[in-house]
């Protein structure tokens, strides 16, 4: 079965993205085949389009990350239907990303969630966690009872501070 992608056909300009059709993922084990309803576009897909991402070799479907439903899962860790969202681990430079109406990554980099949001809006939300969850916990080490000065509090990224940082009721 063949499906819609966004394929970096080599390093270059834009002009090196074609849309086209190419067959749908196959799944194997490990790995979770997701049926993508959005993506959020990355600057370091820039990079990896003009050649600068290192491993990467075109053609290649980028995409680090992707929100949508799960088409298959091997390993019954999550049934058909379960919306999730799938982020970084290679997608998009190793493997082919969410550039594609059907994606299949790692088990491992997958995460489940329930909401009522629109797909538009979800796609925007992966890239943007692991961000302000990788300054807040790999960079700076927050531990509870600290205090956290948040410049920008009301811009996108702020607001996820905010609401990572904000003590369970």
């Amino acid at each position: 079965m063949n499906m819609k992608a966004a394929i970096t056909t080599k390093a270059g300009n834009p002009e090196v993205i074609k849309i086209g059709e190419v067959d749908k993922p196959k799944t194997k084990p490990g790995w979770v085949l997701i049926k993508v309803e959005a993506f959020g576009l990355n600057r370091s897909e820039l990079f990896t389009r003009r050649g600068d991402s290192p491993g990467v070799t075109f053609p290649r479907i980028q995409g680090i990350e992707c929100v949508g439903v799960v088409e298959d899962d091997p390993s019954k860790t999550y049934p058909k239907g379960r919306q999730v969202a799938a982020i970084m681990g290679g997608m998009g430079r190793l493997f082919d990303g969410g550039y594609a109406e059907y994606t299949s990554v790692p088990l491992e980099i997958v995460f489940p969630f329930e909401s009522d949001l629109p797909w538009e809006t979800l796609g925007a939300i992966p890239e943007m966690f692991q961000t302000v969850s990788g300054s807040l916990n790999q960079a700076l080490e927050i531990a509870e009872g600290e205090t956290l000065l948040i410049r920008g509090g009301t811009r996108q990224s702020g607001c996820f501070h905010v609401n990572l940082l904000k003590p369970e009721d």
